[in-house]
C-alpha cells in the first residue's frame, strides 16, 4: 500500500486517557516520524500532534482508536501526494 504523510491532531480533555493514548502510540511507533505534546495547565487539556509516514487506513485506524477513547478528540489531515 502507498504511504502518504498524515498528522494526528489529539485534544486531551480527560487526563486519564492519557495512558491508553500512550498504549496506542507505542503500537503504531513503527509509522510515527515525530510527535509533540504541549500540556495546558490553565486549561486542563493537553494537544498532541503526531505525524505518521503510513497508509491511509492505518493513519485512519490510529485516529478512530484514539477519538473513541473517554474525553479524546482527534482529527486527520493527510497529503494528496
Amino acid at each position: 500500500m502507498e504511504k502518504r504523510i498524515s498528522i494526528i491532531s489529539i485534544l486531551v480533555e480527560d487526563l486519564s486517557s492519557a495512558a491508553a493514548i500512550n498504549k496506542l502510540l507505542h503500537e503504531y511507533g513503527a509509522y510515527i516520524i515525530g510527535r509533540l505534546g504541549l500540556p495546558y495547565r490553565e486549561r486542563g487539556i493537553s494537544i498532541i500532534c503526531v505525524v505518521l509516514e503510513a497508509p491511509l487506513n492505518v493513519a485512519n485506524s490510529l485516529s478512530g482508536k484514539i477519538g473513541m477513547l473517554q474525553g479524546v478528540s482527534a482529527k486527520t489531515v493527510t497529503a494528496k501526494a
